[in-house]
């Protein structure tokens, strides 16, 4: 099974809430991410052709952002993606009669304020600190003010978590309506000549001139 098979199968699983696919996370893109108002679900999609070379990666990221962590792989990926992954992160098997649970995702403890806030943009961070009576903020940079937020223990991770909820889900139409706008942007486009490749009697006729 391949990534948007998978990904067919997993969206109605999601019923509260919003999701949103491929949000940026840390260094990567979580290929879905589930927004309720109560938690953030990241989900991590492996078909049958994709590798286990970036979970290391991957995992690291959403472990500091998503309350709940899922890979969502098909069976040959089950052993080795299990010699990879904690406990606590959830694996979803896929095959052609639907999702089927290995072990459900158990609550993240490793959330950080940092990883977090970085799910927005600097101006929204900003304009969370300085509602939480937070000043002299406006000249920091993005580097500057995450490195606050990691030092920052008088700034609740549950308000912070939650205002992010917020802004991510209310942030969800306008990302679908550009979305819309690429792909008729794209549609649009005229199609691309190929170029015709010469005959395999030409090649060798060439090739007996030019000896």
């Amino acid at each position: 099974m391949n990534d948007p098979a998978i990904r067919a199968l997993l969206y109605p699983l999601l019923m509260e809430g919003v999701y949103v696919d491929e949000l940026p996370t840390g260094t990567t893109r979580a290929d879905v991410v589930h927004i309720t108002p109560a938690f953030m679900h990241g989900y991590e999609v492996k078909g049958d052709g994709d590798t286990l070379q970036r979970v290391e990666n991957q995992l690291r990221c959403y472990g500091g952002a998503y309350d709940f962590v899922t890979f969502v792989v098909t069976e040959k990926h089950v052993p080795r993606l299990l010699e990879l992954v904690p406990e606590w992160v959830g694996v979803l098997v896929a095959s052609e009669q639907g999702l089927h649970p290995h072990r459900p995702a158990q609550y993240n403890a490793t959330v950080d304020r940092a990883a977090v806030a970085s799910l927005l943009r600097l101006d929204e961070i900003k304009e969370f600190l300085t509602a939480n009576g937070l000043v002299g903020l406006s000249s920091l940079r993005r580097r500057e003010v995450l490195q606050f937020l990691r030092q920052a223990h008088a700034v609740p991770l549950s308000r912070l978590a939650a205002y992010v909820r917020e802004r991510l889900t209310n942030r969800l139409p306008q990302r679908l309506l550009d979305r819309a706008m690429r792909k008729a942007e794209r549609q649009q486009r005229p199609a691309r000549k190929r170029r015709k490749k010469p005959s395999t009697r030409r090649r060798k006729r060439s090739s007996r001139l030019g000896a």
